[in-house]
């Protein structure tokens, strides 16, 4: 008699969900965790230094490269710059749309002869003159009669402010060399010496190469200057004898990091940017600025 085969019995367990309930501690878990989170964030916050919060402050408020851009040179500009970044530095480009603006900006790391012609203009107005931009920097005047008593090294008045607006040109500048000069006529002087006005020159140029030197916010650039004094010979009035303090930023060839300066470009509009379109910008700012007090008043 043949024996029976065993009977196997294969047993299949399934786990089910827990119903309308599974999973949904998950979300629970993750919201929770974003509370603590936040709460930790906030006491970390109150726990730091009135420096620190500043800091993180200006962080979040400060705009971005675009709203920045769109801002202080209009459309075009914007455009402009924004092309040359995408084009020379892609990488850097992109990076910037992530990060806040750095409200020191440095105009030779900008790529755009028209961005530094706008910005001399909005900052220094009718102050400059004889404004030249180049693909290599910018150079620009400003008459010794607004910064100087006459004849003397005694600031004006107007002293402070000018060398506020002119800081807010120089203060971003990396890797770049600064020259100023100091120039001014003997016969300005009242003892009409050579000598005199020599060391009025020297102590006028302390006092500007002082005040920019102070106010970099970077230290890989340098700051040099040399006097200029002229004897102007002939039947001329002293009082039409008027000076200047010279400015003449460059980009220095190489950076600090060890990369090739970047030149200033234009792509969209006159290949040469000198003095006349740097009145024409000036002009163009007047008139923006006459319509928006206008509208202002309405």
């Amino acid at each position: 008699m043949a024996k029976e085969k065993p009977i196997i019995v294969i047993k299949k367990i399934t786990v089910s969900g827990g119903g309308h309930h599974g999973g949904s501690w998950k979300v629970a878990l993750a919201d929770f965790m974003t509370a603590m989170m936040a709460f930790f964030l906030v006491m970390w916050l109150l726990g730091q230094s009135d420096e620190t919060k500043k800091a993180i402050a200006d962080y979040f408020s400060t705009p971005s490269v675009i709203e920045y851009n769109f801002a202080n040179y209009g459309v075009e500009l914007t455009l402009e710059k924004l092309f040359l970044d995408l084009v020379n530095e892609p990488l850097k480009a992109f990076q910037s749309f992530m990060q806040p603006m750095d409200t020191n900006q440095n105009l030779l790391d900008t790529g755009s002869q028209k961005v530094v012609v706008s910005s001399l203009a909005d900052q220094l107005g009718d102050i400059a003159k004889n404004v030249q931009v180049s693909q290599d920097g910018f150079d620009f005047d400003i008459p010794d009669n607004m910064l100087f008593i006459r004849g003397t090294s005694i600031p004006t008045p107007e002293f402070v402010d000018i060398m506020d607006k002119v800081k807010g040109i120089t203060t971003g500048l990396a890797d770049a060399e600064i020259h100023i000069t100091s120039a001014m006529f003997i016969q300005s002087v009242k003892s009409q010496s050579e000598f005199d006005a020599r060391k009025i020159a020297s102590q006028r140029l302390d006092l500007v190469k002082n005040k920019i030197i102070s106010s970099l916010a970077k230290t890989t650039s340098t700051v040099v200057g040399d006097i200029n004094v002229r004897d102007k010979k002939g039947d001329i009035e002293p009082s039409k004898l008027i000076g200047f303090i010279k400015l003449r930023i460059r980009q220095k060839p190489i950076k600090s990091d060890g990369t090739k300066a970047r030149k200033l470009q234009d792509i969209f509009g006159d290949k040469k940017t000198d003095m006349n379109v740097y009145e024409d910008y000036l002009q163009q700012l007047t008139e923006r600025k006459k319509k928006e007090k206008e509208s202002e008043q309405f």
